[in-house]
């Protein structure tokens, strides 16, 4: 039976949990103009030199204010902060209705907009019409960033191509995709977000799930809240392992234990020096975050074919953070799929516990003139483990997540990490890493993590050239073994 609770906190990331990098932007008057105040200019800043951006959180307790590029400005940041709002935005015919933020909207969210009656002239900088007085500034050619809206929910990223009318809410435009760098221009940003865990969204997909999580500010939520790091996100399971369907054999075995994630995004861009129409000289997206899981793996495990393993989703998670680069609001959709997955063989019996701590980073990192290129990192340390193996066969037993990163609604990195744990044996064995050891027959455990994925040609959201393919990640494959041996034999702990 699932079990459909879902638990949803408000997004709010708290000031504590920015990387602020001293901000300026050279947004130009007449972008101000638009309604929003320009970031401001360094006074000590070199001539030539391209502005730096702070890559921060959004700010909390409040929406994240629009950006909006003229077209047609010089070098620097080409956004500032903008009060225009997008009201309403349909996904299929890239039709948004854009308003002043100060104005209330008077039907209801999710409304898509509606062809205007009187439609103005694409050429048309503005739009009025005779029962409004309000003049909304959006023109064509202007680039918008949004946070999520309504019709939106991973945010706007679009350009402006025709100046509609007005309705009841605001003016009524088309647009088409935008990319970054109409945005940000030749400036450079860089820095890590920490995910506020409150802001993620978790639906279990098994019954036993329970989640935790701690925050600043003495919050935390969950049976295990106060135990866990700050930041930090953790999901308890205790789940029973269904025999496959085509299995020659019943068995019984149960999986326990928890999963704990503290993840960051990692975003970098550099537009200096390239020329316009080029794109960034250098550009990067990843997650990256702290690991930590314990858990054990008793009983017999049911056969699987090797290219069948047996995979139990366990819940997933979604969080849609706005990180705030200089004016632009950058909306990051993560979404995860934490799992349990058993491959095995024979009639082997097992009782093996393992706790891993580490780190990880997956993601893409482009340069002008070589492209995209993977990045894929992970760093595991385990404590001491026993396994246990009575009979003949081999098991391995996966407890990961799977994890795609997007911005606005666009994946752009997928990926696979899989800590695991490895059994096989002829008999039965006792062992741990304290060097004590008994066994009959041949035996061993290992523990071992599995890292892959892929980049989606959707990356070209930053502004660079469009890649033909996806491009794998370089697998990461590692594999310690934490005991074995052969015969009947017994050794004894080793001294420190």
């Amino acid at each position: 039976m699932r079990n459909t609770t879902r638990y949803a906190v408000l997004p709010v990331l708290t000031a504590a949990s920015l990387l602020a990098v001293t901000g300026c932007s050279g947004a130009s008057p007449s972008a101000a103009g638009k309604g929003g105040d320009a970031e401001p200019v360094a006074a000590t800043a070199a001539a030539g030199v391209s502005p730096q951006l702070a890559v921060a959180a959004a700010p909390a307790g409040a929406p994240a204010p629009s950006a909006v590029a003229q077209p047609g400005k010089g070098t620097g940041p080409k956004a500032a902060k903008s009060s225009l709002k997008v009201a309403s935005f349909d996904q299929r015919s890239g039709r948004a209705v854009i308003s002043e933020a100060t104005k209330a909207s008077k039907k209801p969210k999710g409304v898509a907009p509606q062809p205007s009656k009187s439609p103005a002239s694409s050429s048309s900088s503005s739009s009025s019409s005779p029962s409004s007085g309000e003049q909304t500034n959006v023109a064509v050619g202007d680039v918008i960033a949004s946070a999520p809206a309504p019709g939106a929910p991973h945010g706007v990223l679009a350009k402006v191509t025709q100046v509609l009318g007005k309705t009841e809410q605001g003016t009524e435009v088309n647009t088409s995709p935008a990319t970054l760098d109409a945005l940000l221009g030749d400036s450079e940003a860089k820095g890590k977000v920490p995910v506020d865990p409150s802001a993620v969204t978790v639906d279990p997909l098994v019954q036993g799930v329970k989640v935790s999580w701690a925050k600043p500010g003495g919050v935390h939520v969950g049976p295990q809240g106060a135990k866990v790091p700050l930041g930090t996100l953790r999901l308890d399971v205790g789940a029973s392992i269904p025999t496959p369907k085509d299995s020659p054999v019943q068995a019984e075995a149960s999986a326990r234990g928890f999963v704990q994630l503290a993840p960051e995004v990692d975003f970098s861009y550099d537009g200096k020096g390239f020329g316009s129409g080029r794109g960034p000289g250098t550009a990067s997206l990843a997650l990256s975050g702290d690991w930590a899981s314990a858990w054990e793996l008793k009983g017999q495990a049911a056969a699987t074919t090797a290219d069948k393993p047996l995979r139990v989703p366990l819940a997933k998670l979604h969080a849609d953070p706005v990180i705030q680069v200089g004016p632009v609001p950058v909306v990051v959709n993560l979404d995860l799929t934490c799992y349990l997955q058993v491959d095995a063989e024979g009639k082997l019996s097992v009782d093996v516990k393992q706790d891993l701590k580490g780190d990880f980073k997956v993601g893409g990192a482009y340069t002008w003139g070589k492209g995209w290129t993977p990045v894929s990192k992970a760093d595991m340390t385990a404590s001491p483990v026993r396994a246990t193996a009575t009979a003949s066969g081999k098991v391995k037993a996966a407890l990961g997540a799977e994890a795609s990163v997007g911005l606005y609604g666009a994946v752009g990195v997928s990926a696979n990490l899989s800590p695991y744990l490895r059994a096989e044996g002829e008999g039965s064995a006792t062992a741990a890493t304290d060097g004590s050891a008994s066994a009959s027959g041949k035996w061993a455990a290992y523990g071992g993590v599995d890292l892959t994925g892929a980049l989606q040609a959707q990356l070209k959201i930053f502004g660079t050239p469009l890649f033909e393919k996806r491009l794998p990640l370089d697998i990461l494959h590692r594999e310690w073994k934490l005991a074995g041996g052969e015969g009947a034999v017994s050794v004894p702990p080793k001294k420190r």
